[in-house]
Formats: structure tokens, sequence, C-alpha cells
């Protein structure tokens, strides 16, 4: 659904890439599924806002306890995505992250903004 909508879209496969490919690329916005398997709870969220301050940082989650929900938001996240309803959740989350920061430059190839 992504790679339909934005220019560039990286995925990567493990806590190393996510945090290189972060950092190296600054991207508009990184889409992380809370279960991607980082072992240091949710500290990876304030590492992941660190390396990109700019970047908007959208939770994927199955778990819909507000409790759960709080704390991912508490951590840094600005956006949470339920997996039940990625398809209806996941775009207006994204275009309001973007549209709440300032335009980089839309005429770069691979800037991460829909045309």
């Amino acid at each position: 659904m992504l790679r339909t909508a934005f220019d560039a879209v990286v995925m990567v496969a493990d806590e190393a890439s996510l945090f290189e490919s972060a950092a190296r690329l600054q991207p508009d916005v990184v889409v992380v599924d809370l279960s991607f398997g980082l072992g240091d709870g949710l500290a990876w969220v304030g590492r992941l806002k660190a390396l990109c301050p700019r970047s908007g940082l959208v939770v994927l989650s199955v778990h819909d306890e507000p409790s759960v929900l709080r704390s991912v938001r508490e951590a840094g996240a600005d956006a949470v995505v339920l997996k039940r309803e990625i398809v209806v959740q996941i775009m207006p989350a994204i275009d309001q992250l973007l549209a709440a920061r300032p335009v980089r430059n839309a005429n770069l190839p691979g800037s991460g903004l829909r045309p």
C-alpha cells in the first residue's frame, strides 16, 4: 500500500537495519511494528526519535489496550495505528504527520512525499 503512495519506501528486516537506514535516510515518516522484536521495551522509540528528530513515527500494533497505546505515545510515537484497522488508518495518520511538518523539497526524487 505504501509503495503505491510514495516515491520511496524502504523495508528493513532487523533492528540494526532500522536504525542505520533511518539515520542515513532521515525519512519523512517511519512506520514500525510494535512487535518488530526490539528487545529493549519501548526504548527504541526514543532512540529512533533521537536519530531522526524531524521524522514522524507511526507504530503499528495489535494491542488496543489503552495502557499500551498510552505507553507507546508517551515513549515518543507520533501515531499508533491498530493493525486490524490499518487499511483505513495508515494513510490518514501519515498524511497528518506530513501536513504538520515543513516540506523539505517536494520536487526532489525520493522525497517520500506523494505527488
